[in-house]
């Protein structure tokens, strides 16, 4: 997948995934590269810009696995931005597929 595609919506992608619940840094990573190919690194700025930005908050866990874990939680400000941003990308969406479908419709003669 284009690589400028993916910077545009990866924050909302993030929020969405928080917005599911808590999650630490490694998890919504590896949720996310399931559905996107993406490196794991690629989620931590991110991550850290919501954090700075007010729009997650951030708080740390004990891990049977080792050491504490630092998990992501959606704050108010933050679920105000998913709902904003939601609405932006479907409208962008909609546009994009209406030219591509005008595009589609003028190669096959469709008026």
């Amino acid at each position: 997948m284009n690589n400028q595609f993916k910077k545009g919506v990866l924050d909302l992608c993030v929020l969405t995934i928080l917005k599911k619940g808590d999650s630490y840094g490694y998890d919504v990573a590896d949720t996310l590269s399931r559905k996107i190919q993406m490196s794991d690194g690629t989620v931590y700025p991110i991550l850290r810009k919501l954090a700075s930005d007010g729009l997650v908050s951030t708080y740390l866990k004990e891990s049977q696995n080792g050491p504490p874990r630092k998990y992501y939680h959606l704050t108010e400000e933050g679920e105000k931005r998913l709902e904003l941003d939601k609405k932006e990308w479907d409208e962008f969406t909609e546009a994009v597929k209406g030219i591509l479908e005008d595009e589609k419709n003028d190669k096959e003669g469709i008026s």
